[in-house]
């Protein structure tokens, strides 16, 4: 199964974001219009809901390697010959 295209991906996530920001304006209506341990809880609801709606759209679909598979060269590098190294054309030997 590949993995879902990037811009599906964010689409998802802002969607998803943006319910979770619309409870949050619900919870607080409704903290307004109930009283008691339910208004209560609808303000802890709208308290809480941004830290969840934050974490879960920026939580991005994880992309397995086996999946994708791993990029290997296909030939092992080759060592390259120096050769001479010195200005005379010797190896090891200054000039006099």
């Amino acid at each position: 199964m590949l993995p879902v295209n990037p811009q599906e991906d964010h689409r998802k996530r802002v969607r998803n974001y943006l319910i979770s920001m619309g409870i949050r304006t619900l919870c607080f209506i409704l903290a307004v219009v109930f009283t008691g341990p339910l208004r209560w809880i609808c303000v802890a609801l709208a308290v809480v809901l941004p830290y969840v709606a934050v974490v879960a759209a920026n939580a991005t679909q994880h992309r397995r390697i086996d999946v994708l598979g791993s990029v290997t060269p296909d030939d092992p590098p080759h060592q390259i010959d120096r050769g001479p190294t010195g200005p005379t054309g010797q190896a090891g030997h200054a000039p006099s």
